[in-house]
């Protein structure tokens, strides 16, 4: 394939963050979305698998349904097994060296085209795909399929550019580079169904860099992933540099961590999952051309934790939306809460009676603060754990509307006071719209600094509200560890690409934090290169000579 060679030089990309629309009354962006609303949910989208840039069906499909009204089927999805994934390593092969020697700035110019046509053309055919299959309100498919994934288009372009200026030192007589090379391989990159934005980029970071990937979206979000897919290629992708495989995970992942191409995984999942997939790699370690690169972001069990100085107010609308928004379904929701008894009392009705006016239901009804949750397992899972609490002496349920999946899958928003601080309510990772609440003692302040520390095998989110500035710095020292991204007076949830860098470790994952420099440089591997212009012809060291 020829390339159209560069005109533009290395001239520095200085990226903005992408205005979040309003979609008030009245507004342009909100009739625009309510068209593509209507379009989208009249029609039923036959989902290929692409491979080298071919669209393959195949006879196996799933279907992609509303999750707040799953008798509504949106689309379906063509489902690759084991000799698709074979294919789909080959045809990364196939195009891995034409990419590889594309220039940064030709490769640069592909996906500032494709944030552009996000934030014009394709905005809300991406932001009513997000709403309809994946649930979330307008607000949340704005700042998800719209803002965030415009912003990790931007960024990583910025990024891209600084690391490939970042060169060693020259010296007379000698000219050092670095040649930030591709990975040998192909990348896996596994992707979430929570966050449009988190799956594009799960793609797109590596290929940025001159590498070649292999997509395996999640079922439920299948729908704006490949659309996503389609608008790359008319922002000039070439075929083959990222290849789409909705299907069985298994056997799709069978296939390709067993080829010794594999240079990488970019992963957003559950800890579980990406346990697996590390130890499937490491069994077949002797197989691989190099050592995989391995970036995960995975579980969390994220808190909020208020000081007997800690405003109410501010407090009880971070619960609120930390919990709340997009159904809990936010690797970095707040699912755990420390509130001291001083302050409990007011925060309990305050919180109840906010609770009381959130309106659940179909999210094409621009008035509803929550959607459904994912699909009926999911329904499942957070409607026993809701159940089994109401049936728990150790637990007290204060909410009391039902789930109910009859439509979709409702699941309501739940608030539990749990007095046991190791109970497993504020311990384990629920994924849902459910807030557990330790009420503390206030001179147990530093006790309670502790057990937030202690509780979680996570590390990703976490927030302190206080209005006494040493309980802050105090909060900030003992949990230092105990949070990837760490708020203060704020939610812990809504990282913004550019100013929040994501990511958490301990058993929330590797901590590459995309949105960063750090999770791009994740996907080269770099070569140092020394030319000496004058190179010596006489082997002897002045210390050598006779006198």
């Amino acid at each position: 394939m020829k390339r159209i060679q560069a005109h533009w030089g290395q001239a520095l990309h200085h990226a903005h963050n992408e205005p979040v629309l309003g979609y008030a009354p009245g507004t342009p962006e909100r009739a625009a979305l309510q068209r593509a609303l209507s379009a989208q949910t009249a029609q039923c989208v036959d989902i290929p698998l692409v491979i080298g840039g071919r669209a393959i069906h195949t006879a196996a499909r799933a279907e992609v349904v509303a999750p707040h009204e799953h008798a509504r089927v949106l689309a379906r999805a063509s489902q690759a097994g084991r000799a698709e994934a074979l294919a789909a390593i080959e045809a990364s092969r196939a195009a891995a060296a034409d990419w590889a020697a594309w220039p940064l700035e030709e490769r640069c110019r592909v996906f500032l085209k494709a944030a552009d046509l996000l934030a014009g053309p394709w905005r809300q055919r991406l932001n009513a795909a997000t709403m309809l299959g994946q649930s979330k309100t307008v607000v949340q498919a704005e700042i998800d399929a719209a803002c965030e994934l415009i912003d990790f288009l931007r960024f990583n372009v910025q990024f891209a550019q600084e690391i490939a200026a970042q060169q060693p030192l020259s010296v007379p007589g000698l000219l050092n580079s670095t040649d930030h090379r591709p990975l040998e391989g192909f990348v896996y990159a596994v992707t979430p169904f929570n966050f449009t934005a988190i799956g594009g980029n799960l793609a797109i970071a590596p290929a940025l860099m001159g590498n070649t990937v292999v997509w395996k979206p999640s079922a439920t979000a299948a729908l704006s992933n490949y659309l996503f897919l389609e608008l790359l290629h008319e922002a000039g992708l070439p075929p083959g540099v990222i290849n789409f495989l909705p299907g069985d995970a298994q056997a799709i992942s069978a296939e390709l961590l067993a080829s010794p191409h594999l240079a990488g995984i970019h992963f957003t999942g559950s800890t579980a999952v990406f346990d697996q997939l590390w130890l499937q790699t490491a069994q077949q370690l002797s197989r691989y051309r190099a050592y995989p690169r391995l970036v995960g972001e995975t579980g969390g069990k994220d808190f909020v934790l208020a000081h007997p100085s800690a405003d109410v107010d501010a407090l009880c609308v971070a619960l609120l939306r930390g919990a709340y928004e997009y159904q809990g379904q936010k690797c970095s929701a707040a699912s755990r809460a420390y509130v001291p008894a001083s302050l409990w009392p007011r925060v309990k009705t305050q919180l109840l009676d906010l609770i009381a006016t959130l309106r659940m239901g179909d999210v094409t009804d621009f008035s509803t603060f929550m959607g459904a949750v994912i699909d009926r397992r999911a329904f499942a899972r957070l409607q026993h754990a809701i159940d089994s609490a109401r049936d728990d002496s150790a637990a007290r349920v204060l909410t009391a509307t039902r789930c109910d999946d009859r439509v979709g899958f409702f699941v309501p928003p739940t608030l539990i006071e749990v007095e046991d601080p190791r109970h497993p309510l504020l311990t384990d990772e629920l994924f849902g719209p459910v807030l557990a609440v330790h009420v503390y003692a206030d001179e147990d302040w530093v006790r309670v600094l502790e057990l937030v520390d202690g509780t979680s095998p996570y590390a990703l989110t976490g927030a302190v509200f206080a209005q006494d500035r040493a309980a802050l710095a105090e909060a900030d020292g003992a949990l230092r560890h105990a949070a990837g991204n760490f708020y203060l007076n704020d939610k812990p949830t809504g990282a913004v690409v550019g100013q929040q860098p994501f990511g958490g470790a301990r058993r929330s994952g590797t901590n590459d934090k995309a949105g960063s420099a750090l999770n791009l440089l994740r996907w080269v591997s770099p070569r140092t290169v020394k030319e000496t212009l004058v190179p010596p012809k006489d082997h002897r060291y002045p210390h050598m000579a006779d006198t």
